[in-house]
């Protein structure tokens, strides 16, 4: 087979991103290079290793087993790279993505504790949602990721091989309020009284659901705001302009003016908070992550 790393590259952020178009604008390709390249690769292989779906394109299992040997190309042409120009790192490099919901709240005590433990590991972060995330690990762009499950915690994907999980926590949704007005000095709310809340609550999708409004709301929810950043939110909140849906345990960091109340006359809501990284031994600095995360969160 002839594939160049730039087409394994293509590979890659194809399988993170979902789709041509994503993948183009990463890379800074136009979407027709990418389905050039993505084209050459199946020549070469002569396999199909694109399926193309109405919600985007997901890698072929041949397709993953390509990713997979990619991963290996591509780590070495970098490591190749930096012994030439005189770059080789003095930390172990970790590359740790979070959702969005769990980066106030776990990464900052994470991070810190490692520092203290393991000051020779450096761990890059980003956040996004659960399923973009996944793609990142398959893709080999991340080294670990911290999600989060609901009931009856399905695997998330029925790729292979299958993602290893390490259960670090179970949180429960909270309904974050004004300090002052309608629920001034309470600690829960039933259910029925939130039906007609004005909700702030971040854009989903069917293939990236985000927190906003209360799960088990009855009826239609009358979304007054709409913001995907967690401090835009809870400021809103504070500022009177609506309520929202958070986990509990961001508690600690809820700006003045905002208090959280338990749902009653509805089921508990609760998430889980896990640790995923793809299947094998792991190197000695993701278990030390792993573990600076599970130990402090």
């Amino acid at each position: 087979m002839d594939i160049s790393s730039a087409g394994l590259r293509v590979l890659r952020q194809i399988a993170e991103s979902g789709s041509f178009t994503a993948a183009a604008a990463r890379l800074g390709y136009t979407q027709s290079a990418v389905s050039r390249q993505a084209a050459a690769l199946e020549h070469s292989t002569g396999a199909t290793l694109f399926e193309r779906r109405p919600d985007g394109v997901r890698l072929t299992p041949a397709g993953l087993t390509l990713l997979r040997h990619a991963h290996t190309v591509l780590a070495s042409l970098a490591a190749a790279e930096r012994e030439l120009t005189g770059t080789v790192p003095r930390t172990e490099l970790v590359r740790l993505g979070v959702v969005l919901s769990a980066g106030s709240a776990i990464l900052p005590a994470a991070l810190a504790h490692l520092a203290e433990a393991d000051p020779q590991i450096t761990v890059t972060t980003r956040e996004g949602a659960t399923p973009t995330l996944i793609r990142a690990l398959r893709a080999g762009s991340l080294d670990l990721a911290v999600l989060t499950s609901r009931p009856p915690h399905r695997p998330f994907d029925s790729e292979l091989p299958r993602l290893h999980l390490e259960a670090v926590a179970d949180t429960e949704l909270a309904v974050a309020v004004p300090s002052t007005g309608e629920f001034a000095g309470r600690t829960t709310a039933h259910v029925d009284e939130l039906v007609d809340a004005a909700w702030i609550a971040t854009p989903s999708s069917n293939s990236e659901p985000l927190l906003g409004v209360w799960p088990g709301l009855p009826g239609r929810p009358r979304v007054v705001h709409s913001a995907r950043d967690w401090l835009t939110k809870l400021q809103l909140v504070a500022g009177g302009f609506g309520v929202t849906t958070v986990p509990s345990r961001l508690s600690p960091v809820l700006p003045p003016g905002v208090s959280l109340l338990r749902v009653d006359g509805a089921p508990p809501e609760i998430r889980r908070v896990l640790v995923a990284r793809l299947s094998g031994h792991p190197t000695p600095a993701i278990t030390a992550v792993t573990q600076a995360i599970t130990s402090t969160a």
